[in-house]
């Protein structure tokens, strides 16, 4: 890669966001580079779920499959991350740093797609990062499966809980909620886990225990431990766009209900950011984002990009003409 090397599109992040993205754009037989730092948001994750052709496929299997797609439509990806962006008249100065380089090169582009993803906040608890991705889940749908009929405890952060609780009860007949002093059910929730039978436990949790790589008990102020085998918590995800910021594009905070979930970078429905010129698509931008909506999500920005890039080309050869 040369410095000062003009390409139509950097895409910022490998994962299906970013890789969709480029596919849409490298079959449309743009120039494209896509930087990718190697630490996706489901990295911790073994498997995939959900995704139809792919379900159970390990995250960097299936990033290493699209990557070797992408590649046979020109598409170049390189492994390192953008350390800067800086406006150039209508165009983007991109610095990169390869990974093992202790120097940046810069790529001149004509639009920016951030697929940069986001991080889950785990609750401050001991013992819930080791088994983050494993024994400890956060979503029905991605791992739910996997931790069918075990008991299943749910960590309240959030009256968010009683949702989670509804969710997971549906793989498990074997739920406990920790109310962990974060809420107090309502008379109808009361009601309700009661005639699902699930178990709710009052008191601070403060340590998750493991036996091993397995999960074996949740201990309470006081040292009371109860058995379980999984535990779903709550996450805030917040997006991944500190490289935007410079540029003038920030993230704000997502609530709903008066809960706090994290932060997203602002999008219209075509994923354009507040800066003509750069888009973002995925997790950064919506916190539910799984891996097949984010793929969808990439494709979609791929194809509007492309669009832009023509309208542009369009009018350069109009004032060429003239």
């Amino acid at each position: 890669m040369e410095s000062n090397e003009t390409v139509d599109v950097v895409v910022i992040g490998g994962g299906a966001t970013g890789l969709s993205g480029a596919l849409a754009l490298g079959r449309s037989r743009r120039s494209v580079l896509v930087v990718d730092s190697g630490d996706p948001r489901n990295a911790p994750a073994g498997h995939v779920h959900n995704y139809l052709g792919r379900e159970g496929t390990p995250p960097r299997e299936l990033y290493a499959i699209g990557r070797a797609e992408v590649e046979q439509y020109g598409v170049r990806v390189l492994d390192g991350a953008v350390t800067s962006i800086d406006r150039d008249g209508e165009r983007f100065r991109v610095s990169v740093r390869a990974d093992g380089s202790t120097g940046d090169r810069t790529v001149v582009a004509r639009r920016i797609l951030a697929a940069t993803g986001a991080r889950d906040e785990l609750p401050d608890v001991p013992g819930v990062a080791e088994q983050w991705g494993r024994g400890v889940v956060h979503c029905p749908y991605c791992h739910g499966w996997e931790v069918r009929d075990r008991v299943i405890g749910v960590l309240a952060t959030s009256a968010l809980a009683a949702h989670q609780v509804s969710l997971f009860r549906q793989v498990s007949e074997r739920i406990v909620l920790f109310l962990n002093d974060a809420f107090e059910p309502s008379d109808e929730q009361w009601e309700e886990f009661a005639a699902r039978g699930v178990e709710v436990v009052s008191g601070r949790v403060t340590e998750l225990v493991s036996n091993g790589e397995q999960i074996a008990s949740v201990r309470l102020e006081g040292g009371t431990h109860v058995p379980i085998e999984a535990l779903a918590v709550a996450t805030r995800v917040w997006a991944r766009a500190d490289v935007l910021a410079p540029l003038g594009i920030e993230t704000e905070e997502f609530l709903q209900g008066g809960t706090l979930f994290g932060s997203i970078v602002p999008v219209d429905e075509m994923g354009r950011t507040s800066v003509t010129g750069v888009y973002a698509a995925g997790n950064v931008t919506e916190f539910k984002t799984q891996v097949v909506s984010g793929a969808a999500a990439g494709l979609q920005a791929g194809a509007v990009i492309n669009a832009d890039l023509i309208q542009e080309d369009t009018r350069a050869a109009l004032a060429a003409r003239a």
